[in-house]
């Protein structure tokens, strides 16, 4: 158990190493050491040896409540291994990283066909291991099921269009409110280097140990948790915003989250979030339900003012408030705001269920994104890189995993809202540049348990209720009513 744990952590440090310091000509090279590695991974966990311990864990009446989650969690992920042969597990690692310098390069030349070879050849093998998964008819599933396990398309669904079919309307009714918010940074310059020193006093200041982690840049932030004493976030900076500030925000409430694991679950599979959705809520609840609200800023702003005089000069704390939460509908879902964000999510996850099908030809995919970027929120790309080549998930081959991100979401608004009842004056706090108490309260609640509880069970355990977009519809109404001036 403690050996795939450190096979797991190399693994994720090559691939952060490989979007971060990789030289461009040791790509190849790279390729071939993550196949390797994952095979070995593969092997081991795959050793009928270690299936023969397990059932006899099973067995095992003097294990701790702590010891039959552990042997449960290791017999879900074994039961999904054993069923794909090495020689696929292998070819996907290998397709993860050509695919990554397919898409890149594809980004240059701002051609979806450079990127298509690669991402055909992803579907195929992914089509593959869904079959090798075993599915009842919805190979989506199967792969939905890596990511958050217990979901399905059956169950899923209904939630996304029932999201989607209450946003709509709700962007357009915000879009047309008498009170307009315009573009407050527009023009205004961010040097890249005053961004970066204070993206790291928020880290510090949210309680990432930056002893036992690391922030560096890449072209698309993440965040990758090799142990919970290494765990590595990056950001993407640019002068002519301030995303970087909630990308490290967003990152850090990953990096939070792999840090507040239980000492007593290190090296097992119970260091481990129960499901993506459940990680994305601690990320968005930090970049948004914290970072993008006023209590937050009534601390932050003087300072960030004090470290762009020229940018700032004159901005007050309202206006500033209010343009961080400018509702817009754009091209770009990691610069989405909260209300069109979740669409942005249901367009992939309708686009990708389609591929996982074969049910959508890969030379319209850039027409099918365009559709429905007109339908959801009333734009069209101009070109492929701010379409249908803005994420590098499907360069990864992560399919099922975008639909997290909306689940995690809605978890995040019902967390936040037991912490808060939890903590009465909690944004008093933030207000005063505290926010280590809503870490300690995450901590106890959420992150030590890692994954002793299925996802659902264990907000429902925290929260009184399983998964519900009541809270998070009413959070986005009330907010962006107040600042919209509209009751919606």
């Amino acid at each position: 158990m403690q050996e795939l744990r450190d096979l797991g952590g190399l693994i994720s440090l090559a691939t952060w190493d490989q979007e971060t310091y990789l030289p461009p000509k040791a790509a190849e090279s790279r390729a071939f050491q993550l196949s390797t590695l994952q095979g070995i991974y593969h092997e081991r966990l795959v050793d009928p040896r270690l299936g023969e311990l397990l059932a006899s864990a099973v067995g095992n009446k003097h294990l701790t409540d702590d010891q039959r989650a552990m042997a449960r969690v290791l017999i879900q992920e074994r039961d999904r291994a054993v069923k794909v042969p090495k020689a696929l597990v292998q070819a996907l690692a290998e397709a993860q990283s050509r695919g990554l310098v397919a898409w890149r390069e594809a980004r240059k030349q701002n051609r979806f066909s450079v990127f298509k070879p690669a991402l055909e050849r992803m579907l195929t093998l992914r089509r593959e291991q869904a079959d090798a998964y075993g599915h009842d008819g919805e190979r989506y599933d199967a792969l939905l099921e890596g990511y958050e396990p217990g979901m399905r398309v059956a169950r899923l669904s209904p939630v996304l269009s029932a999201l989607r079919n209450n946003l709509i309307p709700l962007v357009a009714a915000l879009q047309s409110a008498p009170r307009k918010v315009g573009d407050l940074f527009e023009g205004r310059r961010f040097d890249t280097e005053t961004q970066w020193r204070f993206t790291m006093r928020l880290l510090g200041d949210m309680g990432f140990d930056l002893e036992a982690g690391r922030q560096d840049k890449s072209i698309h932030p993440f965040s990758s948790g090799q142990h919970p004493m290494d765990v590595r976030l990056t950001t993407d900076l640019e002068e002519g915003s301030l995303t970087a500030l909630f990308s490290t925000l967003h990152e850090g409430g990953h990096g939070l989250y792999e840090q507040g694991f239980s000492a007593d679950h290190y090296r097992t599979p119970l260091a481990n979030a129960p499901s993506m959705g459940m990680h994305e809520s601690q990320s968005r609840m930090w970049e948004n339900l914290v970072g993008r609200g006023r209590p937050f800023w009534s601390h932050y702003l003087p300072a960030l003012r004090e470290a762009f005089p020229q940018a700032l000069a004159g901005v007050e704390l309202d206006a500033f408030h209010t343009a961080i939460n400018r509702v817009t509908p754009s091209l770009i879902r990691v610069e989405a705001d909260e209300v069109t964000y979740n669409l942005h999510i249901v367009l992939r996850y309708e686009l990708e269920l389609l591929l996982i099908q074969d049910s959508l030809p890969l030379d319209e995919l850039p027409s099918a994104w365009s559709e429905r970027m007109r339908g959801f929120l009333g734009v069209t790309p101009p070109d492929d890189t701010q379409g249908v080549l803005q994420d590098i998930h499907w360069a990864w081959g992560e399919f099922g995993y975008f639909p997290t991100y909306a689940l995690g979401n809605l978890y995040a608004a019902s967390l936040y809202r037991a912490a808060q009842r939890a903590m009465p004056t909690l944004e008093e706090g933030f207000a005063r540049g505290e926010l280590k108490p809503l870490r300690e309260w995450l901590r106890t609640h959420v992150h030590a348990d890692g994954y002793r509880l299925p996802a659902e069970d264990l907000v429902r355990k925290v929260t009184g209720q399983g998964l519900t977009d009541v809270d998070f519809l009413a959070y986005l109404k009330s907010k962006f009513g107040a600042l919209y001036g509209v009751t919606l």
